[in-house]
This record gives structure tokens, C-alpha cells and sequence, in this order.
């Protein structure tokens, strides 16, 4: 059968640029999905009738690498790899190729999404050195991630969720030099996370549904990203201080389903492009902090199944741009009427098994009696004074700043 030929762009598209130079494809090919969800596995077969010979300096490595990673594997059912056959890396399927500054050819990615393979990761794939994308989400790859990784100097993204990986926190992973996209997620990583994690400058950081444990590192408020996903784990301790003071691009984060104690800090304020804040199924307590009415961009905020007190006031249930406020399974009082008026705009609302009297599915009245965390300094009567968020959030800086001084 012929090799297919494919327009350029959406290759480099998906490949973005490498070097900061556009990659001109002679490998890689046509997209097939295996299985559901996002990504699938990229067919190989070249652009153009006749791609370039394979460069033996630039792929010799490349193909050392691919032989060792297939004798790891044990179990392909979708017959992926029945083409890793001879020298021309470039028809593999599942591996891409591009040409380099020095117009020599060169793996530039390998995507093996939802192929299913089983078997484990071997040093040798260090070998990969101009790979930009390495995107394994759901395969059967066990064991650990070789420390030889930290020679993938071109990687950007690396997607190894939804194996069956184990051990500590890949430390590995973080003397990448370039890697802006972290996927651990739906392993069986286990232990606590490492501090520079938060210190590196990546975009994307996803560690949920795993068996992380221990406290959330104090330094989460260095990290840069726009979405971070703690979900999942096995997390304790309070939620750090830092928390608000990160980068102002952060979109979502995920916290829902840990063992976290103590506070909502009022640092949340500070995240003003903040869509998605999702603190559920954790052990929070006291008053919300009068900051989250700084919220301007949120859509999503969850709340639920904590020990939260006091009255939802009249500043959270004004964000504009709320589509979904969920606070069941806490111990407020009360409502405003502003709140009442979320169901008018077609936003959801879910209040239920909570302390307020006159509403139905509430807790029994015994329940209500003792409020959790009433040792609490978060546990306040709310300002009286409307927030003026900007000179607030400028506050809120300046203090840090200030107590971090010697």
C-alpha cells in the first residue's frame, strides 16, 4: 500500500514548533482513534509521494531506541507495532518525523494514545533527543519512569496517564529542560510531591487520581501554571498560604477528593482569571473569605462536602459570570437574597444538607447544634463594607511581601 499524503499544517499544528523553527514533515501520517476520549494513534506514512531517506546520524539513534522500547513490550493487541520494522523510523506508526535546522530528518514525536500496549519504559528511549511530544494516555505501561528521561531535552509535553506506573513522584521528569505539559494522571503514583515541582515553569500540571499524600508543598504559589489538578490523592494538612499568589493566569484548580483541613486562605482573591475552583469532598472549615467575591472570571465553584459555616453572603452569589455554585453538605446558616436570585439567571445552585432554616433537605436540627471549627481565625463575621477588590488584592500583596522581608 502507498503512503498517504496529508496537508501540512494540521501536522504542525499539533507539532507546534520545534527549535522555533517550523518542523516540514517527511514521517508521520494519518490519524486513527483507538478507543475513546481525547487523542488516538497517528498512522505512519509520509507527506508527499517520496519522503527523504532516513538520515543515519540523525535517526540511527531514534531506531536503537524504538527496537529496545518494542522488545519491552509484551502485549500489542491493535497490531501498532507489526510495522517498527526496519531502519525507516519514519513508517512507524505512532512515530512522526520532521526536518531539523541542520534539514536533516528527525523523530520530532511519538503518540501511541489509547493503543493499549502493555509492557514497561526503557532507558533507551533517552535516545529520543529531538522528540517534542511523547503522549502515551491509556496503555497498560507498568513500572517506573527511567531516570535516563531527564535527556529528552526537546520534550515539551509528556502524557503518561492512564497507566498502570508506580513508585514515587517521577523526579525525573522535572530536569526536563523544556517541558511545559505534565500528565500523571490515572496511575498509581504514590507518596509525597516535590517542592520544585511548583518551582518549574510549566503550564500544565495534572496529578490527579493517584495516591499522592502528605501536605500540598507551601511553595504552590510559585508555580506559573493556568491548570493545576491535585484531585484524587491522598492529600493533607491546610491548603498553603501561598495559594492566591501564584501567576494571575491560572484558569482551574482542582483540589476535590483529598484529606485537606484548616481554611479557604484569603489569597484566592488574588486569582482574578480564575474559571474553575473546586475544593470539594475535603475537610475545610470556617467562613468563606469575603475575597472570593474577587472572582470575576468564575464559573465553576464548588464547595461541597466540607464543614463550612457561617452565611453564604450577598459577594459570592453576585459574580456575574458564576454558572454553577455548589455548597451542599456544609453547616451554613443562611442565604442572601442575592443568592436566591441564582436561579433566576439559570445558574445551578445546590444548597442542600446544610443548616438553613425554612429550606428543605437540610441537616437534622442535631447535626446543626455544634459547628465544626469554631477554634477557627477564618471563622469571622464578614466585612460589613463592600470589597473594593483591586486596593484589597493590592493589600493582600503588599502584606506578604512585606512579611517576607527580614
Amino acid at each position: 500500500m502507498g503512503k498517504t499524503c496529508l496537508p501540512l499544517l494540521p501536522f504542525l499544528i499539533l507539532f507546534r514548533i520545534i527549535s522555533n523553527e517550523a518542523a516540514i514533515t517527511v514521517g508521520g501520517g494519518v490519524g486513527i482513534g483507538l478507543g475513546s476520549g481525547g487523542g488516538g494513534v497517528w498512522i505512519g506514512g509520509g507527506i508527499g509521494n517520496t519522503p527523504t531517506p532516513p538520515s543515519v546520524s540523525k535517526l540511527s539513534g531514534a531506531y536503537t531506541a524504538l527496537q529496545a522500547w518494542k522488545s519491552a513490550i509484551t502485549a500489542d493487541p491493535l497490531g501498532i507495532l507489526n510495522t517498527w520494522v526496519g531502519s525507516d523510523v519514519c513508517s512507524y506508526k505512532g512515530v512522526f518525523c520532521g526536518i531539523g535546522s541542520d534539514a536533516e530528518p528527525l523523530v520530532a514525536g511519538v503518540d501511541l494514545n489509547h493503543a493499549n500496549l502493555q509492557g514497561t519504559l526503557v532507558t533507551e528511549l533517552s535516545l529520543l533527543t529531538d522528540i517534542s511530544i511523547l503522549h502515551l494516555n491509556s496503555n497498560r505501561f507498568s513500572g517506573t519512569v527511567p531516570d535516563s528521561f531527564r535527556g529528552l531535552s526537546s520534550l515539551q509535553e509528556l502524557d503518561l496517564s492512564n497507566n498502570h506506573l508506580s513508585g514515587p513522584f517521577p523526579v525525573v521528569t522535572l530536569y526536563i529542560p523544556n517541558l511545559v505539559y505534565l500528565d500523571l494522571r490515572f496511575n498509581s503514583f504514590s507518596g509525597p510531591v516535590p517542592q520544585d515541582l511548583f518551582n518549574k515553569g510549566l503550564d500544565a500540571i495534572f496529578l490527579n487520581n493517584n495516591q499522592f499524600e502528605g501536605e500540598i508543598p507551601q511553595n504552590l504559589g510559585n508555580s506559573p501554571a493556568s491548570v493545576i489538578n491535585l484531585a484524587n490523592n491522598k492529600f493533607s494538612g491546610n491548603i498553603p498560604a501561598t495559594f492566591g499568589f501564584m501567576n494571575s493566569k491560572l484558569k482551574e484548580i482542582l483540589l476535590l477528593n483529598n484529606r485537606l483541613t484548616g481554611c479557604i486562605p484569603e489569597g484566592v482573591g488574588l486569582f482574578s482569571e480564575m474559571q474553575v475552583l473546586d475544593v470539594s469532598r475535603n475537610s475545610l472549615m470556617g467562613h468563606l473569605p469575603d475575597t472570593i467575591s474577587c472572582l470575576s472570571d468564575i464559573e465553576v465553584l464548588n464547595l461541597a462536602h466540607n464543614q463550612l459555616s457561617g452565611e453564604l453572603p450577598d459577594l459570592v452569589c453576585s459574580l456575574r459570570t458564576l454558572m454553577n455554585l455548589t455548597v451542599a453538605y456544609n453547616f451554613f446558616s443562611g442565604f442572601s437574597q442575592e443568592c436566591s436570585k441564582l436561579f433566576t439567571r439559570n445558574a445551578g445552585f445546590d444548597f442542600s444538607l446544610n443548616c438553613i432554616p425554612g429550606r428543605d433537605m437540610q441537616r437534622p436540627q442535631p447535626e446543626c447544634s455544634v459547628i465544626p471549627g469554631s477554634g477557627l481565625s477564618c471563622l469571622r463575621i464578614p466585612a460589613a463594607q463592600p470589597l473594593v477588590c483591586g486596593t484589597l488584592l493590592g493589600n493582600l500583596k503588599a502584606n506578604r511581601t512585606s512579611s517576607s522581608s527580614p
